[in-house]
């Protein structure tokens, strides 16, 4: 089946195929928003390059997928950007081989950049207690606030979690709750004393009550747990901008987002001699190789502080 490459299309317009491949991702795969909304821009790009090279989708090989990557090189993107797409580029043309439009796959050994495994940048428990001391005030939007950073340091939940969270995913009598992860995954995440009052005085009516509208604008905002000013479902970005509103005031600047406050949760766990596996159960890793790299920070952690303190350490 020809997949033609339609010239009076859009360049943003993405071909049927295409639509139908992340369509799969999401139903059959559960891949998140998240994941596919960046899957959507490796496409278009993917897409883009393909009509500069005059090429539809029919046309790729293995060559052709090599040279796209030596194109995306050359734009100066992170290692970490180059392999997503290549990824995507792959996923894309195995969906559509498997699914009898081509008949081979073109992608399939094509090999994925290596990314260097980073280690995660941990707050200090010092930076931390700074943080969540900086939300000052009493009123509906400072409770907002400080139940963000407390829920996020203390239970470890991705940015993705925190405001997919519905007042039914809470059970505060028995300091719970359940958060939905990547592929849908839904897990049970202790609460821990200070994100429980932080949320517990967010909820009141004189907190998240004083926010909400006499009419709500879309479905599912009446049961969002973090609200915006305008009384809607507080967004990733809205989020976001909490966080760093809060690390500007104490000085954290760029050092600081949401997920660093997850890896903080993680590291300072280990620190305190927690079990590895239970670290894993909270976070949703999918696999405890994940997990082990806190195991290396916590590690890291410990030498420099044995290099600093110990008075025989330094040769």
């Amino acid at each position: 089946m020809a997949l033609a490459l339609d010239p009076g299309a859009g360049e943003d317009e993405l071909p049927l195929e295409v639509e139908e491949w992340l369509s799969w991702l999401a139903t059959e795969r559960g891949r998140s928003v998240a994941t596919l909304a960046a899957y959507r821009r490796d496409a278009r790009r993917w897409w883009r390059w393909l009509g500069g090279q005059g090429r539809s989708l029919d046309q790729a090989d293995e060559d052709l997928i090599a040279t796209f990557v030596g194109h995306l090189r050359g734009q100066e993107l992170a290692a970490a950007t180059v392999a997503r797409a290549v990824v995507a580029v792959r996923s894309l043309y195995r969906f559509l081989a498997e699914e009898g439009r081509l008949p081979a796959d073109p992608g399939a050994d094509v090999a994925a950049p290596r990314v260097a495994a980073g280690l995660p940048k941990a707050l200090t428990e010092a930076e931390v207690t700074a943080l969540l001391g900086a939300v000052v005030g009493d009123g509906p939007a400072q409770r907002r606030d400080r139940a963000i950073l407390e829920v996020l340091y203390g239970t470890g939940l991705r940015i993705s979690e925190l405001v997919g969270l519905s007042l039914g995913d809470l059970d505060l009598e028995s300091a719970l709750l359940r958060a939905f992860g990547k592929g849908a995954k839904e897990r049970v995440v202790p609460v821990g004393r200070h994100a429980l009052a932080a949320l517990e005085a967010w909820l009141a009516p004189s907190g998240r009550g004083a926010l909400e509208p006499e009419q709500w604008a879309r479905r599912g905002d009446a049961e969002a747990v973090f609200l915006n000013r305008r009384g809607g479902r507080l967004t990733r970005v809205g989020a976001w901008l909490v966080v760093k509103r809060y690390g500007d005031a104490v000085g954290l600047g760029a050092k600081l987002s949401p997920h660093v406050l997850r890896h903080s949760c993680a590291t300072h766990m280990l620190d305190h001699g927690a079990d590895i596996r239970s670290v894993q159960e909270l976070l949703g890793h999918a696999s405890i190789s994940t997990t082990q790299v806190y195991t290396k920070v916590s590690t890291e952690r410990l030498f420099e502080a044995y290099r600093a303190a110990h008075p025989r350490a330094v040769r």
